[in-house]
């Protein structure tokens, strides 16, 4: 089967073949909208950012001699410089400003290259004059974790347009990894995995067995107490038992999920059944009892790291956008190695719920953490200074940590390649998006479709067959595991009608050109219920529709009411609301639900906040409709107080004084140097 040149993730084996950039074109609605912003705006704003608060800065520094004395931001920030040339070299190959951008991606690294030391070492933290020596610091210093978003750039502009001198860079490094960590070499790991998926990723486009085998050494090494113990524990890295053993992720959530996608590439490359058995069990723990509503991850402040089981405050939620990022990554590739679907409901979740949630509609502020409560009016950040990065009372334009921005713009730039696959059998579709989509089946043979929908705001998809083999094949389409309890259809190209259950469906014939394949999706609003152990949302619900989670701002509520009057009533449905006023997308509509305002005792602050148990909810004559919109769009009318999980039972006549850990979670998070 041919395969596509132009691929984010491209395994050598697994159940389902990628297909590339060159392959899949989005062509409107919900992701095209977000793609052109990502290209016209986001990436511009992260170059203007980076280049204004003196990222870029640092490698004409190093390069000069003046590093020790110039250097600016954290130690990491190298990284995000790499992942914006990622995203720019994605977006090149699969957008129409492809020549603008390879100007800026040679400019930019034309800028790093006189940085790197003929050895292959490029670092702007470490090593230089008047700092510190390479690899003192492997807990937190970041230094391969930089190297793997680099050679991710290197595979990226190699598989866009072919080998460049970043490319060569991204070579260097990782020859040098590989001389510097291999068998005899430094025996350890980094505190921040991401060097795995890279070096394999870098096997895959040249074909060379060491970096295969070097990050196959990483991630063996994991968990035998290679680094020293932290405030947080060794748990923090991933280094407290081997990835064979561990039954939950757990730890910082970017750094759990990033070593699992690592461990998933070395396990499809390497044929680990066991390894890639090992992450499955601890992608089901952690998705049965550490995953918020949203697909987030992540409800730890302090440590950006997963809780306990069953510990999902919403109010508490930090679900950083790079752990969503990782998520996304993650799921695809547990999908192509299992072709398992709901890997790709997970994904969907997560790409609905939290990636297009962080950036603002204009790409020019983002959300680094993404609360499911906020009790206060938040305060419009200053657009000339970075934002603490845990600020999220409004989208920021920077922050002292910008690792989201750059991760959501090069997650954009790729989402082409996350819609569908191929095998010798036919073309699965696991994300809708308006689309057109072109590849081989076995034999050379070529196939096209074309893919017609409104989702998420409506739940018809249409796959229309473009271009047919003369032998029959097929065409598999999810059914979202949200259609749980409605009814979903399916019309084959004859007309025939029927019913199908989430999973994946198959259409396998002799199809024509014009032939049509329809999926009838049941989108109407829905009342969600939390697992009673998740004891921070007893006695509330929410309201998903479609892949979409809703939430309540106070911005639609009348008379000045902030989001903690509202209770609510599960058993009237809610229903398909007036349009949303969310800005130029529109998607999602709003829902309305039935319930009251509660006007809260004007007792003072210092009164007892426990009451006898208040009365059931009114009746009708008292009852409002209370409208919701979808969650990602929230914050986008300006400073409001939002809730996604609605009380049901009486709420405290007196409220208590504000949560204490609510009240310094922004100056908690900044007052540790976790990173990223």
């Amino acid at each position: 089967m041919a395969r596509s040149s132009v691929l984010p993730v491209a395994p050598t084996r697994g159940r389902l073949r990628p297909l590339g950039l060159d392959e899949v074109r989005i062509t409107g609605g919900f992701w095209a909208r977000r793609r052109h912003v990502n290209a016209t705006a986001t990436l511009g704003h992260c170059r203007d950012w980076m280049e204004r608060v003196g990222w870029t800065g640092n490698f004409r520094a190093a390069a000069e001699g003046r590093i020790h004395r110039d250097r600016r931001g954290r130690e990491f920030t190298d990284a995000d410089v790499y992942k914006l040339l990622e995203a720019m070299a994605w977006e090149a190959a699969g957008q129409g400003v492809g020549a603008s951008l390879d100007a800026e991606v040679a400019a930019l690294t034309e800028a790093i290259a006189p940085a790197q030391q003929p050895d292959g070492y490029l670092n702007t933290a470490f090593g230089g004059p008047g700092q510190e020596p390479r690899y003192s610091d492997l807990e937190w210093g970041h230094e391969l974790y930089c190297y793997g978003y680099l050679v991710q750039a290197g595979v990226a502009q190699t598989r866009a347009r072919g080998e460049g001198e970043l490319a060569k860079m991204a070579r260097r490094a990782a020859d040098h990894v590989c001389a510097t960590f291999g068998r005899g070499g430094i025996e350890r790991v980094c505190g921040h995995p991401e060097i795995e998926m890279a070096l394999v990723e870098l096997a895959r486009l040249t074909g060379e067995q060491r970096y295969l085998d070097q990050a196959a050494l990483f991630v063996d090494r994991r968990g035998h107490g290679t680094l020293a113990d932290s405030e947080f524990g060794r748990a923090y890295y991933q280094d407290d038992m081997p990835v064979l053993d561990a039954t939950v992720l757990r730890g910082h959530a970017v750094r759990a999920l990033y070593l699992a996608a690592g461990a998933v590439d070395v396990a499809v490359e390497t044929g680990d059944e066991a390894l890639l058995a090992a992450v499955v069990r601890q992608w089901e723990a952690t998705v049965a009892r550490r995953t918020y509503l949203t697909g987030g991850m992540g409800s730890h402040h302090r440590d950006e790291a997963f809780g306990d089981d069953f510990v999902l405050p919403p109010d508490r939620a930090y679900s950083e956008t790079c752990a969503g990022v990782a998520s996304v990554m993650l799921n695809w590739r547990l999908l192509l190695a299992t072709g398992e679907p709901r890997f790709a409901d997970l994904a969907e979740r997560t790409l609905f719920n939290v990636i297009a949630t962080s950036p603002s509609d204009d790409g020019r502020a983002f959300f680094y953490a993404n609360t499911l409560h906020r009790r206060r009016r938040g305060t419009t950040p200053s657009t000339d200074t970075d934002s603490p990065r845990a600020e999220s009372s409004l989208r920021a334009p920077w922050f002292a940590v910008s690792c989201c921005p750059t991760n959501v713009a090069r997650t954009l730039a790729q989402l082409p390649g996350y819609l569908a696959t191929a095998d010798d059998h036919g073309v699965q579709l696991h994300q809708y998006a308006d689309s057109e989509i072109t590849t081989s089946l076995a034999g050379g043979h070529g196939v096209a479709l074309r893919v017609r929908t409104d989702y998420p705001s409506d739940g018809h998809v249409v796959v229309r067959i473009g271009r047919s083999l003369d032998r029959p094949w097929t065409v598999s389409l999810r059914v979202p595991a949200w259609t749980t309890g409605a009814t979903t259809w399916l019309v084959e190209p004859d007309g025939a009608r029927r019913v199908v259950a989430p999973g994946t469906v198959e259409v396998t014939r002799v199809f024509r050109p014009g032939d049509e394949i329809r999926l009838e999706l049941p989108v109407a609003p829905r009342w969600t219920r939390a697992d009673p152990r998740i004891d921070a949302i007893r006695g509330t619900a929410a309201v998903e529709r479609g892949p979409l989670v809703y939430c309540a701002e106070s911005v639609d509520l009348p008379g000045g009411h902030e989001v903690d009057a509202i209770r609510v009533d599960p058993s009237a449905e809610p229903t398909e609301g007036p349009e949303k006023p969310d800005g130029p997308d529109g998607a999602g509509g709003t829902v309305v639900v039935a319930g009251e305002l509660v006007a809260h005792s004007e007792a003072p602050d210092t009164a007892w906040p426990y009451q006898p148990l208040d009365r059931p909810l009114t009746a009708d004559a008292d009852r409002t409709g209370i409208v919701l919109v979808p969650y990602h769009s929230w914050a986008g009318r300006g400073p409001s107080t939002m809730r996604v999980w609605l009380p049901t039972a009486a709420p405290d006549r007196t409220p208590g004084p504000e949560n204490p850990e609510e009240r310094d979670h922004s100056a908690e998070s900044d007052s540790h140097a976790t990173g990223r």
